[in-house]
């Protein structure tokens, strides 16, 4: 049983209107309530916990649909001012006053399409935990940087970045996911080896992190999703990883039936 629970975050990117949002979550809450038991007591007692990150336009629906389920909502991105004249962006205090308090931080398609930087990646997780969010911050090396087997020193110039002394204090309101830039929409997915290296050798930075702070607990807490092709054939396999708590899934996250079966594969694996 993972000590922190696991963590499936469903990121929708670009995909789902406002009205296809309405349905997948009418049809989510009809999947959830036919759930076994062992599976909704994992979601009451919060040893499974779902979040799903739809396109902007899309969270007030979300929002509304999910009142009284168990299911939290997420935006995409933000910006690290609070206001200001930044075109076509948005800020924290908007997504808090809609009722959103979870931010996807970092993706690879923000860092690559979008020119962001570990600089602007930790801007805005300094700039957001100071405002009382939860962050999700993606790291990951590229195909090249593993083929010349610099996963190591890429995760590592990426975690030095994002664990600042503020990270370190609110340890609590962060999540790290790992995705290989490789594996993200190709269809590949790192073998369950490359995984438990990639991720132990992330939880043993944040132990590093954590040692004069506030010890190993602290950074035992933290979970740590893998997001690189992530489907319902290879996720109880990633689960079985020692250091993996749980994903971090972007096409298979679209279908409502997906999600469900998500939820059925970690409560297995957590039993």
């Amino acid at each position: 049983m993972k000590p922190q629970g696991v963590l499936i975050a469903g990121n929708w990117k670009m995909n789902h209107t406002p009205k296809e949002t309405e349905v997948f979550f009418e049809k989510l809450k009809i999947g959830i309530q036919s759930l076994d038991a062992l599976a909704k007591a994992s979601l009451d007692n919060e040893q499974i916990r779902v979040c799903v990150m739809p396109p902007m336009l899309c969270l007030q629906t979300a929002l509304t649909k999910t009142k009284n389920m168990k299911v939290t909502i997420a935006a995409q991105n933000v910006h690290f001012e609070k206001k200001g004249a930044f075109t076509g962006e948005v800020s924290g205090p908007m997504l808090s006053e809609l009722g959103i308090n979870t931010v996807l931080i970092g993706h690879s398609e923000r860092r690559h399409y979008f020119g962001e930087t570990n600089e602007t990646v930790t801007k805005k997780i300094n700039s957001l935990l100071s405002q009382g969010f939860h962050i999700i911050a993606c790291i990951g090396e590229t195909k090249a940087e593993r083929q010349h087997q610099e996963t190591e020193s890429v995760l590592k110039k990426q975690l030095d970045a994002i664990i600042s002394d503020q990270a370190l204090s609110q340890s609590q309101s962060l999540v790290i996911a790992y995705e290989p830039v490789w594996a993200i929409g190709t269809g590949l997915t790192a073998t369950t080896k490359q995984v438990e290296e990639a991720h132990g050798f992330i939880r043993s930075v944040l132990t590093n992190k954590f040692a004069n702070k506030s010890g190993n607990i602290a950074a035992q807490k933290i979970s740590i999703l893998y997001g690189g092709s992530v489907t319902v054939e290879n996720f109880a396999d990633l689960l079985h990883c020692e250091n993996v708590d749980g994903g971090l899934i972007g096409g298979a996250s679209l279908k409502p039936e997906n999600m469900i079966e998500f939820i059925k594969i970690a409560a297995r694996s957590s039993s």
